[in-house]
């Protein structure tokens, strides 16, 4: 049952100006937890709020943290987590962090780079969506409403469940939670043909800062343009998105061909980098960049670059496409294999194309210690560029993903949602170091950043473009109660470029308490910050 918002109105009114950045220390038990029970009608709220004294506090805090840096004793805790089963708990959970000038942060799967979605500086709470992951599936309309807590598995399991043709332009990592992947954008192997995910919404339910539930008509459509891509954690808590269904075909070919720097994987880099992004929109071809071991005695290390590939439709009409636009890499039948589409998910999540349940596992098998960073490529690197990165890679053992853009992506406006990665982009990087041991982060990340720096000459400029999911608090400050205009700048035009303006607008219109706040929030326009 949703919460009156007559009722709200008094509370709400009382305690607009409380400061999101206050240091009070007052136990939770005091102040939320009476508010929050008060609102919902319940005074039996021990399923639904979990304190430190709690017994499925650490296990429910831990389950979807995907980046081990955040899981040390140093990492500071929520005050609770909210399990929301209703949308009347996640309105409650705004009215009263809101009431008492505690942050809240939204979790949908937990794979927020920089840990955003379960860690603050300020005194804050944790809204763990993950009891509401429905997905309702209209095959008819060729539509899907998905609540935020759902993670991609789950919704492409379902899809697949009610039609074999029909799917969704989304991320390739199962386990991701789709609310917080599709505000950011979310992209994955159909993109070139279909745009973004954030690119194929067509509705939306959130929680505003008044505890109001909005759709697409209520929010209005300056806030519906600015949660689809500009991160819907500075606007509103989204509950769930209606998603446009897009055709695929009954059979796809997938084929990866890996070659190492001394069979001659410079010179086919060199080509991918020139067609890659004109290639036809029903082919996906992105290219992997790792290290590893040298064949031989005298052992060393090597760069082995992957080229997969998915295309949407049968072999027959894929190996004349690449003969025509890529020979040099030999492409022939025995590369290829046909499949179904939710088996092309499977595919590229590296899971058996014959266990399709296991995308319904809501957390991934093994975790590890990252750090990545990103940028847009507008003009092939030289040779002489990429030995330079073949060195640096090899000293930094750190590997690369390039995504291909064109297609698609080149006919969406830059201004159509957020964001604004699309013409002129010809491949999009992903830099991702992993290591086992957490005494080495300091010098994983140290080295990290050599690699970024590095690769300065070589990618977009002014702004150094950045992808808001692989979200990177170097790009700017990250003191949570100074979230300036001006430092906020520095990291909005690399995420956003002339769309950050907007979203201050938007921003500062639905927001002006600044309520909704995290390390890389969208800012208040100065003259309406408090």
């Amino acid at each position: 049952m949703e919460i009156s918002h007559i009722k709200l109105l008094p509370l709400l009114l009382f305690f607009l100006l409380n400061s999101v950045c206050s240091t009070t220390s007052n136990p939770i038990s005091e102040s939320f937890v009476p508010c929050f029970s008060s609102l919902i009608h319940s005074n039996s709220t021990s399923k639904i709020i979990l304190t430190e004294s709690t017994s499925d506090y650490s296990l429910v805090l831990q389950s979807s943290i995907q980046n081990l840096r955040f899981l040390n004793t140093s990492t500071p805790k929520p005050h609770a987590i909210i399990t929301p089963s209703q949308y009347s708990h996640v309105q409650a959970a705004v009215v009263c962090a809101k009431k008492d000038g505690i942050q809240i942060r939204t979790r949908s799967g937990g794979h927020d780079y920089e840990g955003l979605s379960y860690v603050s500086k300020a005194p804050f709470v944790i809204i763990d969506l993950f009891n509401l992951r429905s997905v309702d599936v209209d095959i008819e309309n060729e539509s899907a409403w998905v609540e935020s807590g759902a993670t991609l598995g789950e919704l492409y399991y379902t899809i697949a469940q009610k039609s074999k043709i029909h799917g969704f332009p989304a991320g390739s990592c199962p386990t991701m939670g789709v609310g917080g992947h599709i505000s950011g954008g979310g992209f994955g192997t159909i993109f070139r043909k279909y745009g973004l995910a954030a690119d194929n919404v067509i509705d939306a339910k959130i929680v505003d800062v008044n505890g109001r539930i909005l759709d697409r008509k209520s929010m209005g459509e300056e806030l519906f343009w600015a949660i689809r891509g500009g991160g819907g954690s500075s606007f509103a808590v989204i509950l769930k998105w209606k998603l446009r269904l897009v055709p695929v075909p009954p059979s796809v070919t997938v084929f990866k061909i890996s070659q190492t720097i001394e069979q001659g994987a410079t010179k086919l880099f060199s080509k991918w980098q020139n067609i890659a992004d004109k290639l036809h929109e029903d082919i996906f071809l992105h290219s992997v960049v790792s290290v590893g071991n040298k064949a031989g005695a005298n052992g060393g290390k090597t760069i082995i670059i992957e080229f997969g590939s998915l295309f949407l439709g049968p072999v027959e009409k894929l190996l004349p496409l690449m003969q025509d636009n890529f020979p040099e890499l030999r492409l022939d039948r025995s590369n290829c294999t046909e499949m179904s589409w939710i088996e092309s998910v499977l595919y590229f999540a590296d899971i058996s194309i014959n266990e399709s349940e296991a995308l319904l596992r809501r957390t991934q098998q093994s975790k590890s210690f990252f750090k990545a960073k990103s940028d847009y490529v507008t003009e092939p690197i030289s040779e002489a560029g990429l030995e330079g990165l073949w060195q640096t890679l090899i000293e930094v053992e750190a590997y690369l993903i390039l995504t291909p853009y064109g297609g698609k992506m080149s006919e969406i406006s830059d201004s159509e949602t957020p964001f604004p990665h699309r013409i002129g982009n010809i491949f999009g990087i992903q830099y991702m170091v992993t290591w086992d041991d957490g005494k080495e982060t300091e010098k994983h990340i140290g080295m990290m950043r050599r690699l970024y720096d590095y690769m300065a000459p070589y990618v977009s400029k002014s702004p150094r473009g950045a992808y808001l999911n692989y979200r990177d608090l170097d790009l700017g400050r990250n003191n949570v109660c100074n979230t300036s205009y001006g430092q906020a700048s520095i990291w909005g035009l690399k995420y956003f470029k002339n769309n950050f303006r907007r979203l201050v607008h938007v921003k500062t219109l639905v927001d002006p308490g600044n309520f909704f706040m995290d390390e890389q929030s969208i800012p208040l326009f100065p003259s309406r910050k408090k």
